[in-house]
């Protein structure tokens, strides 16, 4: 009973999509809500003492890696909706309390981002990393890359700390 209704919303969800004249937008926006909920659920189950453990001298602090996730939304979300990215500053070492509110407020501007995406922007030119142009699909791509890079970082930071990630609690 439970796989029918799971295989029915899974066959509504790709059929609305395929109807869309922007799916891959579409399917951004219907993704973040759950990986807002898991990313920013374990930021906020780390003890705030341990936002400075990092697994190896070479990896960077669980800080570190709340304030990137941070500038990954920003500059991921700006591209992808066409829209300035907000001017944030962080180091990773502001403490747990700013850092999880940065990143709510991240996804909070990503839901904003997100509802002015258009595919048919997707071939326009953006300023990549390296200062060159590429074409906007690549944060599309990048952003749905970096939510489950992000998300699967900050598990084995947890796990590393006997913590359960968000996704392995029952």
């Amino acid at each position: 009973m439970k796989i029918a209704v799971l295989v029915l919303a899974l066959a509504t969800s790709t059929s609305t999509l395929a109807q869309s004249k922007s799916p891959v937008s579409d399917a951004l926006r219907e993704m973040i809500n759950g990986r807002e909920k898991n990313t920013v659920a374990a930021f906020e189950d780390m003890p705030a003492d341990k936002y400075s453990y990092k697994p190896t001298a070479d990896q960077m602090t669980f800080g570190h890696l709340a304030a990137h996730i941070v500038e990954a939304n920003n500059y991921f979300c700006a591209n992808v909706g066409d829209v300035a990215a907000p001017k944030v500053e962080l180091k990773g070492d502001e403490g747990k309390d700013k850092l999880v509110a940065a990143m709510k407020e991240s996804f909070a501007f990503c839901h904003t981002a997100l509802a002015k995406a258009d595919d048919s922007k997707m071939n326009e030119d953006i300023k990549w990393f390296d200062g060159k142009p590429r074409a906007r699909v690549w944060a599309f791509l990048g952003l749905a890359a970096s939510w489950a890079d992000h998300y699967g970082a900050a598990a084995m930071y947890l796990r590393l700390n006997g913590l359960l990630p968000p996704t392995a609690k029952k």
